[in-house]
């Protein structure tokens, strides 16, 4: 419980055996009395294992979807659990629970809180074109939103009861749909939409891809998912 909300932490983990222990236990001790759901995304090591180990309830999907696909799982359950709050937290250790208390505050007057990594706080840095993805993604919700949104494409988010029952029967599985898509969607239905500066830190384990060519294609990425987010009804 969190300011007397029932609070389901979503953790969607793919490959993730070498930082998802250490994941659930640093949310367990800095949020007790919170649920750790971890959706294994059909991973191929012993991620699901080590998750139950460290205390986390654990739901494996036969084969990998993506974020989306977990992240919808993860929203069922917690419609289905009754839980008032569902929290995204990454599975690589770059998102600090001790910011979710300052997310679920966010939703006294907002349906979605997105933790914010460009919005004073910390020093974490993009560069190029994944840094022109992001502003443009951002200087567009920005407009539809009515507010500014730094950071549109963070997967450290917080969600109300109202949001995790659309979700649980909405998600969208294509790439940063459920980052964009999911915004586009919840702005057009009404709901408010706000962010909270967070710091991001580097991962626990592993070693993210920064190539140029990945950079472009991101690029490319983004502007797809908007333009197919801004063309769904």
């Amino acid at each position: 419980m969190i300011n007397n909300r029932r609070v389901l932490i979503i953790v969607p983990a793919w490959n993730e055996v070498g930082s998802i222990g250490d994941v659930v236990k640093e949310i367990k001790s800095e949020l007790p009395g919170t649920d750790v759901l971890v959706v294994d995304d059909g991973s191929a090591d012993d991620t699901a294992r080590v998750a139950r180990e460290a205390g986390a309830i654990v739901s494996r999907l036969p084969y990998n979807l993506g974020v989306g696909g977990a992240m919808r799982l993860g929203y069922r359950y917690a419609k289905s659990a009754g839980y008032d709050v569902a929290v995204q937290i990454d599975a690589d250790g770059q998102h600090d629970p001790r910011y979710v208390p300052k997310l679920i505050d966010g939703l006294q007057d907002a349906s979605l809180v997105i933790g914010a990594r460009f919005a004073g706080e910390g020093d974490y840095q993009v560069h190029g074109p994944r840094r022109w993805a992001m502003a443009m993604l951002s200087f567009t919700l920005s407009r539809m939103a009515g507010r500014k949104l730094t950071d549109t494409t963070s997967g450290f988010r917080a969600c109300d009861r109202d949001l995790i029952n659309l979700f649980a029967s909405w998600y969208p599985v294509e790439y940063l749909g459920d980052t964009v898509e999911t915004v586009v969607r919840v702005i057009r239905l009404g709901y408010r939409v706000k962010q909270v500066p967070v710091a991001m830190r580097q991962r626990f384990a592993g070693v993210p891809s920064k190539s140029p060519a990945k950079a472009v294609l991101y690029l490319g990425r983004a502007f797809f998912a908007l333009l197919l987010a801004l063309s769904r009804r």
